[in-house]
């Protein structure tokens, strides 16, 4: 069982994955604008992590593996926002996931005539800012944040063992 202070940092993080969820559905739905599908991609890994932290609190089997789990998560949201700042400062040139509606429908041509028709939501247009920052950039932040917090609850269970 973790002591204290690493259950508290897996609470906060749990906490903070909700108001971020929270956040990106009010920002989208509330205040209208409209996210880009990697945008809606980099919501997945709070998602996980809340769903593994109820796991490790509810489980108390296999803590070890799941806060390795969890730094995985976070490892693969840094690269994904890493990748969409990449693209939102013209580093990288946009991928065709940018682009694409949907991937799981099959698409008649039609279809593929009205989604050209459509605007899309481009991967590197900003719609929202945050004291001057994009929502990938924080993100960025917020990853190597949570990393580095599993880090040092892995090497402390790791002491505790």
């Amino acid at each position: 069982m973790f002591n204290l202070k690493a259950e508290f940092y897996l609470k906060i993080i749990f906490l903070f994955s909700f108001i971020a969820l929270i956040s990106a559905f009010f920002i989208e739905y509330v205040l209208g604008h409209q996210p880009c599908n990697l945008c809606l991609i980099e919501r997945i890994p709070y998602v996980l992590s809340m769903m593994i932290i109820m796991a490790i609190f509810l489980i108390k089997k296999n803590q070890k593996f799941l806060v390795l789990l969890l730094i995985l998560v976070f490892i693969f949201s840094f690269a994904i926002s890493l990748y969409h700042f990449g693209i939102e400062q013209n580093f990288f040139q946009e991928s065709s996931v940018c682009g694409v509606k949907s991937l799981t429908e099959s698409v008649t041509k039609e279809d593929l005539l009205k989604q050209l028709s459509e605007k899309t939501i481009s991967c590197k247009d900003v719609t929202f800012r945050i004291f001057g920052l994009s929502l990938t950039s924080i993100n960025i932040v917020i990853s190597i944040l949570f990393i580095i917090t599993l880090l040092k609850i892995f090497k402390e269970y790791e002491k505790n063992k």
